[in-house]
């Protein structure tokens, strides 16, 4: 089994040329690297590059993402010899020992895949402790998957895994959450392999703009969000309308048909929204509208019980729904993603 060994290059320094040494002993390993318009300056490092490298070129800056999917389309076409591709960085963050060792668990776990995850222990630039540590948790909530290290560029999977990665939006910094994404709501289990944090001049040589692709990076994520929020919206106003007009009716009759009533026309927004915009699930209508169903009554259930407990407590209609919808979220979208919207 051959690996073809993916180095994204934007303005390489010299520490690309002493992996690529390392990994050329290795006959396993057939190294692909893209030149993402790195200008003239830097053909001095990229015509060093011994033969037997394949080299790739975009004549302008693409993103980290365009390159990606540049060698990923070069290895399913033109390495069928690689059964397995593992992606590191240029900037010499990612050691040779630590690249085999990822590799070694992306083969005993077929299908998977498996990250190079950093421990940030010892001196971790701020910016990098705490944009992992951020965005660690929001992705967490979004996907329902545990990851500790969310920014990792080490990671290995099959030729089955890098077709679906194809089909992955995003060009730049943003790509690489995406990945992970992609591989959550698909099934795509992700193993972790732990790696040495390593940090160069104070990760002086990273293009990763903390402002600008954090946020890439974080509006990927938070459009899950932005659905159960107009969802949201949709009932609490809806239900507070049938309220009023059936505030005539027995109090308890009132408040069950104003829950169900404004959650069924919110559920079907969220589950339109969700299906096409967000997920973007290509099961069968008719399987994703079961299993949605499913969910949502388990989920109206425990509303129901908890709207009643709330204001049989003297808590006012509009807080309690409020309280209730606040506690229900995180279990709805874990539920949708992993459960309703995946893909085949």
């Amino acid at each position: 089994m051959k690996t073809a060994l993916i180095i994204p290059a934007y303005k390489p320094a010299k520490e690309l040329l002493a992996l690529i040494d390392r990994f050329m002993q290795n006959p396993v390993f057939v190294p692909v690297v893209v030149d993402d318009g790195s200008g003239a300056d830097f053909e001095p490092i990229f015509s060093a590059l011994p033969e037997g490298v394949r080299l790739l070129r975009h004549p302008q800056n693409r993103g980290k993402g365009a390159a990606l999917k540049t060698a990923f389309e070069y290895v399913l076409k033109h390495l069928p010899e690689c059964d397995l591709a593992v992606t590191a960085d240029a900037d010499g963050q990612h050691k040779y020992e630590d690249i085999l060792r990822v590799c070694d668990r992306a083969k005993a776990n077929p299908g998977a895949l498996v990250l190079g995850s950093r421990r940030f222990d010892g001196k971790v630039p701020l910016r990098s402790r705490f944009g992992n540590g951020v965005t660690r948790k929001v992705f967490s909530v979004a996907s329902g998957v545990k990851v500790y290290d969310t920014q990792t560029g080490l990671r290995a999977f099959d030729r089955q895994a890098m077709a679906k990665f194809l089909e992955v939006p995003g060009e730049r910094y943003e790509y690489e959450i995406n990945m992970l994404l992609t591989a959550a709501q698909g099934g795509i289990p992700i193993v972790e392999e732990w790696i040495e944090t390593v940090y160069l001049d104070d990760n002086a040589s990273s293009h990763f703009n903390p402002f600008r692709d954090s946020l890439k990076i974080y509006m990927c994520i938070f459009k899950f969000c932005a659905s159960s929020l107009l969802s949201f919206v949709v009932d609490y106003v809806l239900a507070l309308i049938l309220k009023g007009l059936t505030s005539a009716w027995p109090a308890a009759v009132s408040l069950t048909f104003s829950v169900v009533a404004a959650r069924l026309v919110s559920a079907t927004v969220n589950f339109i929204v969700n299906r096409h915009v967000v997920f973007k699930g290509n099961e069968s209508l008719g399987k994703a509208v079961a299993k949605y169903a499913a969910v949502a009554c388990v989920v109206l259930c425990l509303n129901l019980a908890l709207m009643h407990g709330l204001t049989a407590l003297g808590v006012p209609f509009a807080l309690a729904k409020i309280l209730v919808e606040t506690t229900l979220f995180f279990f709805n979208f874990t539920a949708q993603g992993k459960f309703v919207f995946r893909k085949r």
